[in-house]
């Protein structure tokens, strides 16, 4: 049995081979990172055509992200703002119109339905126009008798606000079989079903092909950088096969060959980022106004860009550039070690 001295000699050797073990994986790691970083510089011309192509890739992927979200957002704002109107005769009474409601407030689709009757009707419309005093003039003008005559042509109506504008059958099939509807429809205007539609119909299509395409554009960009960088490492692997031999014949481990190249396409993936970042944060200040003069939703991107998680916006450009050159540079290694050792 070991006396307790030989013991504690052996406990402190173990120490000792662990925290040089540590050590001595800090310093590889820190050369590691310095040849990576000399040999990102010493094959500049390579780098710069891997770091634009990750680039775009980068900028591809976040219009494709932006685009669908705008769009998305664009058409849900529009439905939420349209209101399906009916109108009935102007001689429909306040009582009608409220059984009326109540009839519509059971059907699940409907969130609200509002109605006014003909001197609501007219009310509105004097505030709308309260900035014309001559037509306000002459509508209060008592030897003119306007108002009457306003009443007795303006149609009762009744707004609604509905949760699927896309469905409208079981509202469509209310008002065409239920009897007080069908009594008091005024025949000489439609309800407002189709209103805005087709406008929201082109957008929900276009933010649909912004997604499908730009999935198909996008996975074609990150192909052709994980081409280009793995292609580039394969060259700067070619440059220094004497250098890699000769580590090899010292015992120099695979982490400590093949970290540098790594470290290379990595660098290559936090210049892309920053730049396709950089890039896309410019473009969106220029096109911002544009858009928003057009009708497109912004806000969740404007939300993200004036405020902090910018930060974390620039920090997923950089990952995924990174994750990029990684996968590219692994690949690259693996196959030159692969075809070495046979």
């Amino acid at each position: 049995m070991k006396s307790s001295a030989e013991k504690k000699i052996t406990k402190k050797h173990l120490k000792t081979l662990t925290k040089n073990g540590r050590t001595k994986k800090i310093r590889n790691s820190i050369r590691i990172a310095k040849y990576g970083t000399v040999n990102f510089g010493r094959n500049i011309w390579l780098s710069a055509a891997a770091t634009l192509i990750m680039t775009l890739t980068l900028v591809v992927l976040a219009i494709t992200l932006t685009a669908t979200i705008v769009l998305s957002e664009t058409a849900d704002a529009m439905r939420n703002k349209i209101d399906i109107t009916l109108f009935f005769r102007p001689e429909t009474d306040e009582e009608t119109l409220q059984k009326m409601q109540a009839t519509m407030l059971n059907d699940p689709n409907v969130k609200s339905a509002e109605i006014r009757t003909s001197e609501q009707e007219y009310e509105n419309f004097l505030k709308e126009n309260a900035d014309n005093e001559v037509l306000i003039e002459t509508l209060e003008d008592p030897d003119m008798d306007m108002r009457e005559t306003m009443i007795a042509t303006m149609q009762s109506t009744m707004r609604l606000k509905v949760y699927n504008t896309d469905d409208l059958s079981s509202i469509k099939n209310t008002v065409a079989s239920n009897i007080d509807f069908v009594k008091n429809l005024d025949e000489n205007e439609e309800p407002t079903y189709d209103v805005n539609q087709a406008e929201i119909a082109t957008i929900t299509r276009w933010a649909r092909i912004a997604k499908t395409g730009g999935i198909a554009l996008s996975i074609v960009f990150v192909f052709i950088s994980i081409l280009v960088i793995f292609n580039t490492i394969r060259m700067a692997i070619f440059s220094r096969r004497e250098e890699i031999y000769m580590m090899k014949l010292v015992g120099a481990d695979k982490y400590f060959i093949r970290g540098p190249f790594i470290v290379e396409a990595q660098l290559c993936g936090i210049v892309s980022g920053l730049i396709a970042a950089g890039i896309c944060y410019a473009g969106f200040r220029f096109m911002e106004p544009k858009l928003i003069a057009y009708g497109i939703n912004m806000t969740t991107i404007t939300n993200i860009i004036e405020t902090n998680k910018i930060i974390y916006l620039v920090l997923s450009f950089i990952v995924l550039g990174m994750l990029i050159g990684t996968i590219s540079a692994k690949l690259a290694v693996h196959k030159y070690m692969r075809n070495t050792a046979k």
